[in-house]
């Protein structure tokens, strides 16, 4: 028996580490997903990393309802949705990566309530797969910038494609839009997970 014991500890060990601690999470929290380092993923981070050094492709927000949580995101697969957050984490933690934890200054509090409506109101809406603005699709930081654009927590800022090692339009993006007979959209407006995460009116509180 006294073997036994110290084996069921380990499995208890084991099996607690496999879960997440979600007891932190508020609504409105953020939750920004780490950047694979190749395809479409290392694509959006290879010219959107800041000096912050962040290294995001996703962006979603917590919203708390009836002791329940669910994450508001747009994503390629179902568009802008509102999804229960254990399904968020295992489709977005498949790499094994740890997801970032971000909230609002204390000062900016009182913007959330109406912001998590706003974001909801957005749900329903196909994902933008051009990433280039438009009133009837929208992309993951576009979703949650637009969620908080009356209180001006995210801005928008020139998009730039160019590949910060050769000074060039990036290779994978000028393919991209060269498929899709789109010219680049270079210097126009939009945003990014990587400048959602820079702004100063954010700070990142832990990971899951």
């Amino acid at each position: 028996m006294k073997k036994i014991i110290p084996v069921f500890s380990l499995f208890f060990i084991i099996l607690s580490c496999k879960t997440y601690n979600t007891s932190i999470l508020e609504n409105g929290d953020l939750l920004f997903v780490p950047a694979a380092d190749s395809g479409l993923s290392g694509a959006i981070n290879n010219v959107t990393q800041t000096e912050k050094k962040t290294s995001y492709d996703h962006v979603g927000i917590v919203k708390k309802e009836d002791h329940r949580l669910y994450v508001l995101h747009a994503s390629p697969r179902g568009g802008s949705q509102k999804q229960k957050l254990h399904a968020f984490l295992k489709e977005q933690t498949k790499s094994g990566q740890k997801i970032d934890i971000y909230r609002l200054k204390s000062e900016f509090h009182s913007s959330i309530p109406k912001s998590v409506s706003e974001a909801e109101n957005l749900i329903g809406k196909p994902y933008n797969f051009n990433y280039i603005l438009d009133e009837n699709s929208y992309y993951c930081s576009d979703f949650v910038e637009r969620a908080f654009r009356d209180n001006q927590i995210f801005q928008l800022e020139p998009m730039t494609f160019i590949d910060p090692k050769t000074n060039r339009t990036n290779v994978f993006w000028e393919k991209f839009y060269q498929d899709k007979n789109i010219k680049v959209p270079e210097g126009e407006p939009g945003c990014n997970p990587n400048g959602l995460a820079n702004s100063d009116k954010i700070d990142k509180i832990g990971e899951l």
